[in-house]
C-alpha cells in the first residue's frame, strides 16, 4: 500500500478513535450525574411504598413508582443498545387490562422482572456509578494535569511543600507539576483506547442484573408461539385465495369452454358458421384460462425468482410497476427459497402500496447482504430498504398491507421499519437473519 493510500486510512482511524473516545467520555459524564439521582430516588421511594403496601397506601403508590423504575430500566435498555451495541431483551408479564389497584399492585409484586429491577438500583448507584465515571474521568482528568503542568500548581503552594495531589504524584513545584502532566498525558491515551470498553462494561453490568435467561426463553417461546400462528394463519389464507382464483378464474373459463365444445359438436354439421365462431371462443377461452393459470403460479412462486434469484426477481418486478422504480441489489450469492420468497412478496406487496396510495412518482429499491457466502459468522443479514418521493404518512396497522408483511417477516425473525413523515419521502426498511449460499 503506497504512503499516500495510507495515509488517509491512518486519519479516518485517528478521527474515528477520537470521536469514539470523545463520545464515550460524554456519554458516560452525563450517565454519573444522572444515574446516582434517578436509581437512588427510585430506591428509596420503592422502599417506602413497600412498607406502606401494609397500611393501603402502599397499594396506591407502588403501581406508579414501579412504573417509574421500569421506565428508568427501559431507558437504560434504549442507551444500551444505541451506544454500545449490548442488548437487554425486557421480560416483564403483561399486566391485565382492567385490573385495579389491588391486582395491578400485587401482579407486578409477583413478576420476577420487577425484583430484578429492584436489585439493580442499588448496584446501579454503587458499581454502575463508578463504571459510569471512569470513562468521564479518562476525558476530563488529563486536563488537570495539563493545567498544573503550564503553571497552575502555583495557585496551591507556595513552592516550599506540597500543595495539591494529582493522582498519586504530590505536586509542590514545576518539575512535579510536569510530572502531573506527564500523568495526564498517559489517561488521555489510556482513555482514548479503553473510554469505549469501559462504556461497554457498565452496560453489561446492567445487563448481568436486568437480564434473564429465563426471561429471554420465555420471550422467545412468545414471539416463536405468535410467528407460528402467524404463518399458519397466512398460510390458510394463502390456500384459500389459491382456491377461489381457481374457482373463479381458470375453472370458470375451463367449464364455459368443455360447454362451448359440447355446443360445437352438436352444431357442427348443422350450422358451420356458428360452430366455427363458438371454436374461436373456445380458443380464446383456452387462452385466457392459461394466462391466468401461469399468474396463479407466478402468485405463487415466480418462476424468475426460481430460476434467477431474488435480485433478477425484484428488477423485473420494477419492470411492471406504473411508475419509475429503481433497483440496487448486492447479492454474492443466493439466498434460501423461502427466504427468497418471503423477501420477493414483502417487496411486492410494499411496492404496490407505494403505486395506490403513496403518490410518488419515483421509487428506489436498496437490497444488500450482510457477511460472507457460506459463512455462519453472526449469521449474516438481508437488507431492503423501499423509498419513494410519495407524501408519506404510511404506517404499520390493523388491516394495512404492511401488517400482513411484518407477519410475513416475522416467521423468519425479520423485522420492519417504517419511516413515513406528513410530506415524505417514505422509507421501509426489512431485515431477515440468514445466509447466503
Amino acid at each position: 500500500m503506497s504512503a499516500d493510500t495510507a495515509d488517509p486510512d491512518i486519519r479516518t482511524d485517528i478521527r474515528t478513535r477520537t470521536r469514539a473516545f470523545v463520545l464515550a467520555g460524554a456519554r458516560a459524564l452525563l450517565l454519573s450525574v444522572l444515574v446516582p439521582a434517578g436509581s437512588i430516588t427510585l430506591f428509596v421511594l420503592t422502599i417506602v411504598s413497600l412498607v406502606l403496601v401494609p397500611v393501603g397506601i402502599g397499594i396506591v403508590t407502588t403501581p406508579w413508582v414501579l412504573a417509574g423504575v421500569r421506565g428508568l430500566a427501559n431507558l437504560r435498555r434504549l442507551l444500551a443498545a444505541e451506544w454500545s451495541g449490548v442488548r437487554i431483551p425486557p421480560a416483564y408479564r403483561p399486566v391485565p387490562k382492567g385490573a385495579n389497584l389491588w391486582t395491578r399492585c400485587f401482579h407486578l409484586l409477583r413478576d420476577p422482572a420487577t425484583w430484578r429491577d429492584l436489585m439493580w438500583l442499588p448496584v446501579d448507584m454503587t458499581a454502575g456509578f463508578v463504571t459510569a465515571l471512569l470513562p468521564a474521568l479518562l476525558l476530563l482528568y488529563p486536563f488537570e494535569g495539563f493545567a498544573l503542568g503550564a503553571g497552575l500548581w502555583r495557585v496551591f503552594t507556595d513552592g516550599t511543600r506540597v500543595g495539591w495531589w494529582y493522582g498519586f504524584v504530590p505536586v509542590g513545584g514545576q518539575g512535579t507539576a510536569l510530572a502531573a502532566a506527564a500523568l495526564g498525558a498517559a489517561l488521555l491515551v489510556a482513555g482514548y483506547y479503553t473510554a469505549p470498553f469501559l462504556l461497554r462494561v457498565h452496560f453489561l453490568l446492567t445487563r448481568s442484573v436486568l437480564a434473564s435467561g429465563q426471561g429471554e426463553l420465555a420471550e422467545r417461546v412468545r414471539v416463536l408461539t405468535e410467528t407460528r400462528r402467524d404463518a399458519v394463519d397466512t398460510s390458510a389464507a394463502e390456500l384459500r385465495r389459491i382456491e377461489r382464483d381457481l374457482h373463479d378464474g381458470a375453472q370458470a373459463r375451463l367449464v364455459a369452454m368443455g360447454m362451448d365444445l359440447g355446443t360445437i359438436e352438436a352444431l357442427i354439421e348443422k350450422d358451420p358458421a356458428k360452430a366455427r365462431q363458438l371454436l374461436a371462443q373456445a380458443r380464446k377461452s383456452s387462452a385466457d384460462a392459461l394466462t391466468e393459470l401461469r399468474d396463479l403460479v407466478r402468485g405463487i412462486h415466480p418462476p424468475v425468482l426460481a430460476e434467477r434469484g431474488l435480485g433478477d426477481a425484484v428488477r423485473a418486478l420494477a419492470l411492471r410497476m406504473p411508475i419509475g422504480t429503481e433497483v440496487d441489489v448486492d447479492l454474492p450469492g443466493r439466498l434460501g427459497e423461502p427466504v427468497e420468497a418471503a423477501a420477493y412478496f414483502a417487496v411486492s406487496e410494499i411496492l404496490t402500496n407505494a403505486v395506490k396510495h403513496s403518490g410518488a412518482d419515483r421509487i428506489w429499491v436498496d437490497m444488500h447482504h450482510t457477511g460472507e457466502p457460506g459463512s455462519r459468522q453472526d449469521g449474516g443479514m438481508l437488507r431492503i430498504a423501499v423509498t419513494d418521493n410519495g407524501t408519506g404518512g404510511a404506517a404499520i396497522g390493523a388491516g394495512s398491507g404492511l401488517s400482513g408483511v411484518k407477519r410475513r417477516l416475522g416467521t423468519f425473525d425479520g423485522i420492519l421499519a417504517v419511516s413515513s413523515p406528513a410530506g415524505g419521502p417514505t422509507m421501509v426498511t426489512m431485515e431477515i437473519p440468514c445466509e447466503l449460499s
